[in-house]
């Protein structure tokens, strides 16, 4: 579709084309706006309806003073005019039309020129809104990736905190079992008063004796053997997870015992090890599932 000069785009407002007509070339055929400012300032002329008769004289000078686009489109029209002004000679009619149509090229070249600067002015336009969507869009994947690492290593950092509370947990019962048993050894070495026997006849049977800990000897996958002390009281959880921390495999076994022979279940892992018949002491095995 042809473009819409600026006086059909008046008529298309609902402008009269007499008063586009007189608007556009009274204000010098600088574009709609100025002729429409042109219109609000005339607006009580009393021949603003009155059909525009444009002044005799030089069409060339007229044709100079037009737009680019005005200019090209009124050729005709100012060729014609050219033709029949009366004041001018044949050469001078040839001469003001050479001109004529030397200006036209230039407009018509001037205005190829302009809107070649546009497109490529609009195609870095383009580009630039495109390299700054490509910026923004690696921003919000490096801020989501160090998101991700960073969630990574809390979580990492967390298990770590979890692996060390229980490792302290193990070392502070070793502590006191050791304070504990070294205390006995102490107690036994002291002399005590001696005492005078007991006739047999008098004497009580002997009490079963209750253990406090137990002494486990355990077995582990690559033939290590490992000797450590419980509570009689502690789940046999408590007994596995120690043995998690000493191998690389850290939950894929079962612990048993080889006489009589017997593989602890899941339900077993929250058994006090006295219930189980390890205390006072016992050899565990480990075995994969």
């Amino acid at each position: 579709m042809a473009e819409m000069t600026a006086l059909e785009s008046m008529m298309e407002m609902g402008f009269s084309r007499n008063r586009a007509e007189k608007a556009l070339a009274l204000s010098g055929n600088e574009g709609i706006e100025k002729a429409m400012d042109w219109l609000m300032e005339h607006e009580d002329d009393p021949n603003l309806d009155e059909p525009y008769i444009p002044p005799q004289g030089n069409a060339l000078g007229m044709a100079e003073k037009t737009g680019t686009g005005e200019a090209e489109l009124n050729f005709e029209e100012n060729s014609s005019q050219i033709q029949q002004n009366t004041a001018l000679s044949e050469e001078e009619k040839k001469e003001q039309l050479r001109r004529l149509e030397e200006l036209m090229k230039q407009r018509q070249q001037e205005r190829e020129e302009r809107e070649k600067k546009d497109e490529i002015n609009r195609e870095k336009q383009r580009r630039k809104q495109g390299q700054e969507l490509t910026m923004i869009r690696q921003k919000l994947q490096e801020e989501e990736m160090r998101k991700i690492a960073e969630d990574r290593r809390k979580e990492k950092l967390e298990d770590i905190r979890a692996k060390q509370r229980v490792r302290e947990k193990i070392e502070r019962d070793k502590a006191e079992r050791a304070l504990k048993f070294g205390g006995g050894v102490m107690a036994m070495a002291t002399p005590t008063p001696s005492t005078p026997a007991i006739p047999q006849s008098t004497q009580t049977p002997p009490v079963k004796r209750e253990y406090d800990e137990c002494r486990l000897q355990i077995r582990l996958l690559d033939g290590t053997q490992l000797t450590q002390s419980f509570k009689s009281r502690e789940q046999l959880a408590a007994v596995r997870l120690y043995v998690q921390l000493q191998q690389a495999d850290n939950d894929n076994f079962n612990l048993m015992t080889s006489f009589p022979r017997k593989v602890f279940s899941e339900e077993d892992m929250e058994k006090p090890l006295q219930e189980l018949g390890l205390v006072p002491s016992a050899v565990l095995i480990v075995c994969k599932k």
